[in-house]
């Protein structure tokens, strides 16, 4: 009998909820026992801009990026890439399947 190989499925994955920057924000504060309105006073921002973001009401924007990476010895393309993934995330979660149905792929 032969021993050909068989091709199975993928076990489907474990799909977790996009996670906001504003979710990695709250670690660190958390982590150095830093408040809201300190990092706000620290960043020189309003309260309510941090708030928001740690909140995940708020998106980073490339300013706040700048200053969080200079606060905390970062990047600001690392805090991007943290806005940019989860607004990418959110977007394939409520988007995907209609562009799916609407949107055929190039033939080549």
């Amino acid at each position: 009998m032969s021993r050909s190989p068989t091709i199975t499925e993928d076990p489907p994955l474990l799909v977790l909820p996009p996670i906001h920057p504003g979710e990695v924000l709250r670690d660190e504060l958390d982590e150095l026992g830093l408040s809201a309105n300190a990092l706000a006073r620290a960043l020189d921002v309003p309260p309510n801009r941090v708030t928001e973001v740690l909140n995940g009401q708020r998106s980073v924007s490339a300013d706040t990026a700048l200053r969080l990476a200079r606060y905390f010895g970062t990047s600001a393309r690392f805090w991007m890439n943290l806005q940019l993934s989860y607004e990418l995330a959110v977007a394939e979660r409520t988007l995907g399947e209609s562009i799916a149905e609407c949107v055929r792929p190039r033939a080549a």
